[in-house]
């Protein structure tokens, strides 16, 4: 039976979209805009390619393209429609295969894209079939990591115009969670914009500020060493030009706060919107797996049950090493190319069990006592938890302790 695949090159107005056979020619190149006439237009060409088969469907032709986040893309999911999402990377190396001078054209682009699944069938597949709650909380999960990574880099740029005229604000908070984003901290330098007006403040008035800000324990001591702080001597910038920078230092805070707030709404919005989902509950019951790292967790694994195996899963997290074996020569190294927000959410995960979770502390000391590093042994203790996560997915079970680390195993892998 003759075999058909699509390839589409996108674009801002129209998709050029290529159907090839199993022959490698184009049989068939339409543009489309991306609408819903546009897509009906793609799924009749495909319908049209074999109409007198009975054994024939439209979902037996794979749709590949480079952008799986794009409407079309959803539309097409939306009808069942398989999609295949090659990156741009992987893309751009299969057109320097195909010819010494390599060119590039919209039209070839497509059918190029088709040809790479033709030629290796079994090194793509479609797109899983997330349900459209785990598609929102994945959504959810990367906003929310983007929230934090503004505020971090408007913290940042906000400690780095500190240093310049205002240092005690940086000792103030130097060791604390979270440092300058927290919400004490924004408030007092929002009564007190530069040396010259924080060393004038009173304890009580450092107080109030604080108690206003969420501060309920130690207010009293607290108080007493910003005051004290505030008050010791220090360089200092000539006072016009230190108003000035405590100016440009509220512009550096406004964004601050700002992006703190959206950080703490999407908190709120996806823990609410994951506690619903069915696998929330599994998540939840593996150690130091809180509403954040277990939103983080499932918006990259997703809740298709067939999607990987635990080994694909460990190598998707980047936990699983990568061998290099050629000759006489062979190597073991952590694998880099992986999904790099999965990695770090294992990677936070792992470092909570060791408080949390005496298996997985066992496990790391073990590795540590072997001549693991820090990071290295971080991911043994990972492996292991994406097994026990995959397992209990794939059963529905919780986590259980002694059944993950059973007291006659061994700790080390």
């Amino acid at each position: 039976m003759r075999r058909w695949w699509v390839g589409v090159d996108w674009s801002e107005s129209l998709q050029d979209c290529a159907i090839v056979d199993d022959h490698g020619a184009v049989v068939t190149h339409l543009r489309i805009e991306e609408t819903a006439d546009g897509v009906a237009q793609l799924l009749t060409a495909i319908r049209n390619l074999n109409p007198r088969s009975h054994r024939f469907s439209r979902r037996q032709v794979p749709v590949v393209i480079e952008d799986g986040a794009r409407l079309l893309v959803a539309e097409l999911r939306r009808v069942r429609q398989p999609v295949i999402v090659i990156p741009p990377a992987v893309m751009a190396r299969y057109r320097g295969r195909l010819a010494t001078a390599v060119s590039k054209a919209d039209r070839t682009d497509a059918a190029l894209l088709a040809n790479i699944v033709r030629m290796n069938p079994g090194r793509h597949r479609a797109l899983a079939e997330t349900s459209d709650e785990a598609a929102a909380v994945a959504v959810l999960a990367r906003a929310q990591q983007d929230s934090v990574a503004r505020a971090t880099e408007a913290m940042l740029r906000m400690r780095s115009h500190l240093r310049m005229y205002y240092p005690a604000a940086i000792d103030a908070w130097a060791g604390m969670d979270r440092g300058l984003r927290r919400r004490e901290a924004r408030a007092l330098l929002a009564v007190a914009p530069t040396p010259r007006a924080a060393a004038g403040l009173s304890k009580y008035r450092i107080a109030e500020t604080l108690a206003a800000a969420g501060r309920t324990r130690m207010l009293d001591d607290q108080a007493a060493g910003l005051r004290e702080l505030f008050a010791a001597p220090r360089l200092r910038q000539r006072p016009a030009t230190e108003d000035a920078m405590g100016q440009r230092m509220l512009v550096h805070l406004a964004e601050l706060d700002a992006a703190c707030l959206q950080a703490e709404r999407l908190r709120e919005t996806i823990t609410e919107t994951f506690a619903r989902h069915p696998h929330a509950p599994i998540y939840r019951s593996f150690p130091a797996c809180g509403p954040i790292v277990a939103a983080r967790l499932f918006a990259e694994i997703g809740d298709d049950p067939g999607r990987f195996t635990a080994r694909g899963l460990r190598a998707y997290a980047g936990t699983a090493p990568l061998t290099w074996a050629s000759g006489g020569s062979h190597k073991v190294t952590h694998r880099r190319i992986c999904n790099r927000q999965l990695k770090t959410a294992v990677h936070q995960w792992a470092f909570g069990t060791l408080t949390r979770s005496p298996g997985c502390r066992a496990r790391y000391d073990a590795r540590r006592d072997g001549g693991d590093g820090y990071a290295a042994a971080l991911r043994h203790v990972g492996n292991r938890l994406l097994n026990g996560l995959h397992y209990c997915l794939q059963s529905g079970d919780l986590y259980h302790e002694e059944r993950m680390f059973p007291p006659s195993s061994s700790t080390v892998s």
